[in-house]
């Protein structure tokens, strides 16, 4: 009995989303640095042709370069996690501050949708009795139609279990 407990809990299909950042922290170091040297040797460089007003400004541009990464970075720590039950969705996200939020949707009812947008990424909504939540923002175009293929025959498979009796096998 404790098996069944077990396997009626158990995962269907789980999924992980998180944006795509191609840049690594070597990569960032790399950026920052290049961009404060070229900035202070611009700066220096009229400053020491008389134009002094140069530096100040080119200090603040790559501070904001700098705060524009800042952002970016912080950005990507955002997560969403799917996670499908015999009974129930669960989608867990969470934020780039790091609050989390978690939300049960029953699967029995539930529907995979992509809503086409001319010219823009679908959307990707899961729809329910009064039910319509979107997933999967960050996601780009083939990651959503794949992430909505594997999800429908998920729900399939957790709608239409396939029993083994061994008393009907031959």
């Amino acid at each position: 009995m404790a098996d069944r407990a077990v396997t009626a809990n158990a995962p269907l299909f789980e999924a992980l989303i998180v944006p795509h950042r191609s840049l690594t922290r070597r990569g960032l170091i790399w950026i920052v640095a290049a961009v404060s040297g070229l900035s202070l040797l611009i700066g220096a460089r009229f400053w020491m042709m008389g134009a002094w007003p140069v530096l100040p400004f080119s200090m603040a541009e790559s501070a904001l370069v700098l705060i524009m990464l800042r952002l970016n970075i912080r950005q990507a720590r955002a997560r969403e996690v799917l996670i499908l039950s015999d009974t129930e969705l669960t989608i867990a996200r969470t934020e780039p501050s790091g609050r989390q939020r978690r939300k049960t949707l029953p699967a029995g009812w539930l529907s995979v949708a992509l809503e086409e947008r001319e010219g823009r990424v679908p959307r990707l909504t899961l729809h329910g009795h009064g039910i319509h939540e979107e997933i999967g923002r960050v996601l780009g175009e083939d990651a959503k139609r794949d992430l909505a293929t594997r999800l429908r025959a998920a729900l399939y498979r957790a709608r239409n279990p396939v029993f083994d009796n061994p008393q009907l096998r031959e």
